[in-house]
C-alpha cells in the first residue's frame, strides 16, 4: 500500500515538473524582458548573415541530388565498404560524403531522409547519426584556423582529426544495436517515382527549395532561442 502511494505520489511529482518549469519561463520573458530583446536581435542577425547565405544553398543542392540516381549509384559502389566498417547500407556513404562536404546540420538531415523513405533502418539511421553530422572544411579550414589561429594548416590538420574522428565513431558505433534486424536491400531501389527530369524539374526544385527554406527556419528558430536564453540572459 505505501509503495503504491508513493509510486503515485511520484507520478504527481513528475507530471507537475514540465508545467512549472514552463510558468518560469513565462515569468522570465517579463522580468527580463530588456535583455531578451537584445539576444533576439543577435540571433536573428547570426541566423540572417551567417546560417542562411552558409547552408541555403547546400540544403537545395543536397535535395535536389536526392531525385537523383546518385544516391543509388553511391549506395552501389560504397555498399561493399560500408556494410563491414560501418554496419550501415551503402546509402549512408551519400549522407557522410554531403555531411562532410557541408558541414551542420546537412548530414543529419540526409540520414533524415534515407529514413523516411526507407532506404535504412531504425538502428542504421542511429548508427549514421554518430559519424554523419559534422563540421565542413568550410567552417574548420576557414573560420577556424584562418581566422581564429590565422595559419591554414593548423585548420587542415583540424579537420584531419576533425575526419578521423568521425570515421571512428563510426566504426564503434557499427556495433550499436547490431542484433537488431537489417534492412534487406543493401541500396536504395533504383525505382523512385519522384527522380529528377526534365518533366518534373519545376516540381522538384519547387519542393526542395520549400523544404530547404523549412529546414533553415527551424535552425533560425534554435539561434534565436540559444541567444536569447543562454548568451544573453
Amino acid at each position: 500500500m505505501f509503495k503504491k502511494k508513493f509510486y503515485v505520489c511520484f507520478l504527481s511529482i513528475k507530471n507537475m515538473i514540465l508545467p512549472v518549469f514552463i510558468v518560469l519561463f513565462t515569468l522570465s520573458l517579463v522580468i527580463f524582458s530588456n535583455e531578451n530583446l537584445s539576444a533576439t536581435k543577435h540571433g536573428l542577425l547570426l541566423w540572417a548573415n551567417s546560417v542562411v547565405p552558409a547552408l541555403l544553398p547546400f540544403f537545395i543542392a543536397t535535395e535536389l541530388l536526392g531525385h537523383t540516381k546518385i544516391v543509388y549509384f553511391t549506395g552501389k559502389l560504397l555498399n561493399k565498404f560500408m556494410k563491414p566498417i560501418f554496419n550501415v547500407p551503402g546509402v549512408g556513404a551519400y549522407a557522410f560524403i554531403m555531411g562532410i562536404l557541408s558541414g551542420y546540420p546537412v548530414g543529419a538531415k540526409l540520414v533524415t531522409s534515407l529514413r523516411q523513405n526507407g532506404d535504412c533502418t531504425q538502428a542504421e539511421a542511429e548508427r549514421l547519426l554518430a559519424f554523419t553530422n559534422n563540421s565542413g572544411p568550410l567552417f574548420i579550414i576557414g573560420t577556424v584556423g584562418v581566422s581564429l589561429f590565422g595559419n591554414s594548416l593548423i585548420g587542415i590538420l583540424l579537420f584531419i582529426t576533425h575526419f578521423l574522428g568521425c570515421l571512428i565513431v563510426g566504426f564503434l558505433f557499427r556495433f550499436w544495436k547490431k542484433n537488431e534486424f537489417s534492412s534487406a536491400s543493401a541500396v536504395v531501389n533504383n525505382n523512385y517515382s519522384n527522380n529528377l527530369s526534365f518533366s518534373n524539374l519545376g516540381e522538384v526544385l519547387s519542393n526542395s527549395i520549400m523544404n530547404s527554406i523549412n529546414t533553415v527556419m527551424m535552425i533560425g528558430r534554435f539561434c534565436y532561442y540559444f541567444f536569447r536564453y543562454f548568451i544573453c540572459s
